[in-house]
């Protein structure tokens, strides 16, 4: 009987150890995927920022009075 329970101990633990193995590979590619969202976010962030400072930039120009007013 303790052979038994020797040898379903070790099933388990071959299970979670192959658990954990899956889990930490889905947390590193999780890990990667964020990065990878954090720095495109960054770059539209930049990008809407020159493009706001343009906009600006046109609209100033745009409600200018003629000079022949």
């Amino acid at each position: 009987m303790d052979n038994d329970r020797l040898i379903e101990l070790e099933i388990k633990a071959a299970y979670q150890d192959d658990l954990l193995n899956t889990l930490n590979n889905i947390v590193s590619q999780q890990q990667q995927q964020i990065t990878r969202l954090e720095a495109t976010c960054n770059l539209l962030n930049e990008r809407i920022k020159s493009l706001s400072i343009e906009g600006n930039a046109m609209g100033a120009a745009m409600d200018e009075v003629p000079p022949h007013y």
